[in-house]
C-alpha cells in the first residue's frame, strides 16, 4: 500500500549529473536525493561510471564520501564501481536495503563483493538491463549484416584498389540466427532478425515462448543445433552457467563459415576455440563487443584476425544511456515506496 509520508534516503555513489538528480526528483518526489558532485570523478563521456582514471580524492574527501554512503538506505551504484568498496559500505550500513547496479549485468559485481547470507537477503540488488537492448541488438544486426556481406573481403580489396569481379553475398532473409540468451537485449535482437526475415532459435533456462522466436532451446542444446544455424548472437550475462558455454564443442558442430556476434559478456565465449574456429574457417566471421579480459591484451590472437571485428566494449554507449537509467530508478523506487516487486533483481544464488 502508498504511504505519502514515507521517504526514501538515496545516496548516489557514482558520477550523475545534476540534470539526471533533478529528472530522479521529478518522477519521484519521496526520494531524499543526497549527492556531492565535487567527491565524484569527471565523467569522460555519456555512462562513464567509473569516471576519469586520474582522479583522486583527498583524505578528507575520501572520509566525506564513505560516511555519505554509509548513510544510504539506499545506493545509485556501486560505490567507485568497485566490489571492495561495495562491501565496505555494505559491513559498515546496516540500514542498507537496496544497490542499483549501472551496469545490465550486475550479478559479477555482487559476487566479487564477497557478501555473507544475511547480507545478501537483507538487500535487493537491482541492474539497469532493458535498458541498453536498442544499442546492443543494433550492433548485433551490424554484425550479422558485415558477416553476410563480408566486409573483410570489401575492405580488402578497397585498399588494394582491387576489382574483383563479383560474387554472391549471403542473404540475411534465408538465414537461421541462434539467439542465445532471451532477456532483453535477446528479445530486442530477436524482434529486429525477425523485422529482416531472419529465422530466430532462443536460448532460455525456461523455455517459454517468446515473440519473434520461431524455437526455444535451453542453453545445453546449443550444440545440438549449432548445425542447423549461420549465426550465434550471444546476449549472455557472465555467470558459473555461462561461462566457456560457447566453446570447443559448440565449435565442432557448426556449420562452416558461421557468423559469430557476442554483445554479452567475453567469458561466454571460448575465444581460444574461436581463434581456432576462426583459422580453420568454421567460423567465417565474429563481430565482438565484448572479451573475457578487458581491455583485451595487445597479444590476444583475435586482434590479428581478419575476419574479427573489435569494439572496445561500447555498442552500448548512447547519449540518453544515463537519462534511461535514472529514469528506471526512478520507477523502481516509486515501486519500493508502495509496496511493489522490484524489476531487474539480481539473483544473489546464481549471480544473474
Amino acid at each position: 500500500m502508498s504511504d505519502s509520508s514515507r521517504r526514501l534516503r538515496v545516496v548516489v555513489a557514482t558520477p550523475l549529473s545534476e540534470q539526471h538528480c533533478q529528472r530522479i526528483l521529478q518522477l519521484e518526489p519521496r526520494i531524499d536525493l543526497v549527492r556531492d558532485h565535487r567527491l565524484y570523478p569527471p565523467m569522460r563521456h555519456p555512462a562513464d561510471f567509473s569516471g576519469d582514471p586520474s582522479f583522486r580524492r583527498t583524505p578528507a574527501q575520501q572520509q566525506a564520501f564513505e560516511e555519505m554512503v554509509d548513510t544510504a538506505e539506499v545506493l545509485y551504484g556501486i560505490p567507485d564501481v568497485d566490489p571492495s568498496a561495495l562491501k565496505r559500505t555494505v559491513d559498515t550500513n546496516p540500514h542498507l536495503r537496496w544497490v542499483h547496479i549501472m551496469a545490465a549485468g550486475g550479478g559479477s559485481q555482487v559476487k566479487a563483493a564477497d557478501l555473507n547470507s544475511e547480507q545478501l537477503s537483507r538487500i535487493i540488488f537491482t541492474t539497469s538491463a532493458g535498458v541498453h537492448g536498442g544499442p546492443l541488438a543494433e550492433f548485433a544486426i551490424f554484425g550479422l549484416l558485415a558477416g553476410a556481406k563480408d566486409l573483410p573481403r570489401l575492405q580488402s580489396q578497397q585498399r588494394e584498389r582491387r576489382w574483383s569481379g563479383r560474387w554472391e553475398m549471403r542473404q540475411v532473409s534465408e538465414m537461421t540466427a541462434l539467439v542465445a540468451g532471451l532477456g532483453g537485449i535477446g528479445s530486442e535482437v530477436a524482434r529486429r532478425l525477425a523485422a529482416l526475415g531472419v529465422r530466430v532459435i532462443g536460448t532460455s533456462r525456461h523455455q517459454r515462448p517468446v515473440e519473434h522466436v520461431d524455437r526455444v532451446i535451453t542453453p545445453e542444446e546449443i550444440a545440438r543445433v549449432a548445425g542447423d544455424v549461420d549465426a550465434i548472437i550471444s546476449t549472455l550475462p557472465g555467470t558459473a552457467a555461462t561461462d566457456k558455454l560457447i566453446g570447443a564443442g559448440v565449435f565442432a558442430a557448426v556449420k562452416p563459415g558461421i557468423i559469430v556476434v557476442n554483445v554479452g559478456r567475453g567469458t561466454v565465449i571460448d575465444e581460444d576455440a574461436l581463434v581456432e574456429a576462426l583459422d580453420d574457417g568454421r567460423v567465417g566471421f565474429a563481430a565482438l563487443d565484448v572479451f573475457a579480459t578487458e581491455p583485451l591484451p595487445s597479444s590476444s590472437p583475435l586482434w590479428d584476425r581478419a575476419n574479427v571485428l573489435i569494439s572496445p566494449h561500447t555498442a552500448a554507449l548512447n547519449t540518453a544511456e544515463d537519462r534511461l537509467i535514472a529514469e528506471l530508478f526512478a520507477a523502481n523506487a516509486t515501486r519500493l515506496l508502495d509496496g511493489g516487486k522490484l524489476v531487474n533483481q539480481v539473483d544473489t544464488v546464481d549471480y544473474y
